[in-house]
């Protein structure tokens, strides 16, 4: 007799919904992340924050805040991982696919791969956040005991 538990089966549909979904998660929240960094130094709000790869840097405090803003976003962009991935194994694959598609996005706004050493420095260490932080989410629930009698006991 074969076992059911923890069957993968192949559903490409599903794999890329989950994609989109994980996008939709990453640009709408490094939105809000940005859009309060920037109500707290008034500041003006601009795509140039999420994909030119120039605004981040640690000269400036614009620069600072906005890496500040990308590494909260993978804090947030984890707890997606854990309520609509809910794999620990598949955490490190859609993390690494959320920052490629987000590389390309900045390749194709500013016609060129990023070239700041801040850039890849700072997305690399959200990728290293945002895969390890959701898959230890993940995992503790994964973990979690499965009741296997939850009947009344009977007096034998």
């Amino acid at each position: 007799m074969a076992s059911n538990f923890r069957s993968y089966i192949w559903d490409p549909v599903l794999i890329i919904c989950q994609i989109v979904l994980m996008q939709c998660i990453y640009y709408s929240f490094l939105g809000l992340w940005l859009a309060g960094v920037d109500s707290l130094v008034q500041s003006s709000r601009s795509l140039d924050q999420i994909f030119s790869y120039e605004v981040l840097g640690f000269a400036t405090m614009q620069g600072r805040l906005s890496m500040m803003a990308f590494i909260l976003n993978s804090l947030t962009c984890a707890l997606g991982l854990w309520f609509f991935i809910r794999r620990g194994k598949q955490c490190l694959d859609f993390t690494v696919t959320v920052h490629f598609f987000h590389m390309i996005c900045c390749w194709i706004y500013n016609s060129h791969l990023p070239s700041a050493l801040s850039w890849w420095l700072v997305n690399v260490a959200c990728i290293a956040l945002m895969a390890v932080i959701g898959e230890y989410l993940c995992m503790r629930t994964e973990l979690r005991a499965i009741p296997v009698n939850t009947g009344p006991k009977s007096n034998l």
